[in-house]
């Protein structure tokens, strides 16, 4: 197992894997009550295919097996960069389902990479691979010189609250996304340096 970065073939299997990270409940929300999961895939697709999304591959590092199967993802970006990234979805969306979502409240802000869609295949599972890829995003927030990963985690998912908190999360604030109420976690991409004094 490696971890590395995307690329634009993959997009089909990185869709599927953010909705479910998003979880199809989610999903459906964004889709209306006129579209299907498969129309969201659809626009998810493209979506990760695009260079300016935030859900694109150029975003999300990939766990990958010998055999070059993707096995995990992990979507981030900048989150300065958020309302600019999110344009792709909002005109997608439009476009796709009818809907507009440019008046969706912000998720992230600058100064943190915000990690906007983690998920492991489930024959995967249970073998560390999330880890692998938080870890790795947190190298990337470093190598970008942004000071703090972040993250948004379900109010209802102890388990994964607890996997963060493992790698260094911790609760920063509330906050509310899909229709869900959610925990803003945060995790410095570097540990803070003594003071220098005298």
């Amino acid at each position: 197992m490696r971890i590395t970065r995307a690329r634009k073939e993959w997009a089909e299997v990185i869709a599927s894997l953010i909705m479910k990270a998003m979880n199809h409940e989610c999903c459906k929300w964004f889709a209306g009550p006129n579209h299907t999961l498969d129309d969201f895939h659809n626009l998810m697709t493209r979506l990760v295919g695009m260079e300016d999304s935030q859900y694109s591959y150029m975003n999300t590092l990939v766990a990958v097996t010998d055999d070059e199967s993707v096995a995990g993802i992990c979507t981030s970006y900048d989150g300065s960069r958020l309302r600019e990234l999110r344009k792709a979805f909002v005109n997608g969306a439009l476009e796709a389902f009818g809907i507009d979502y440019s008046n969706m409240e912000d998720e992230t802000q600058g100064g943190e990479l915000y990690i906007d869609s983690l998920c492991v295949a489930e024959e995967y599972r249970n073998k560390g691979i999330a880890k692998m890829l938080i870890n790795a995003t947190i190298d990337k927030a470093r190598d970008m010189e942004i000071p703090l990963v972040g993250l948004l985690v379900d109010k209802n998912n102890p388990k994964a609250e607890k996997l963060y908190a493992s790698v260094g999360f911790h609760y920063a604030n509330d906050s509310e996304w899909g229709g869900h109420e959610m925990r803003h976690l945060i995790c410095r991409s570097y540990p803070t340096l003594p003071s220098q004094e005298g």
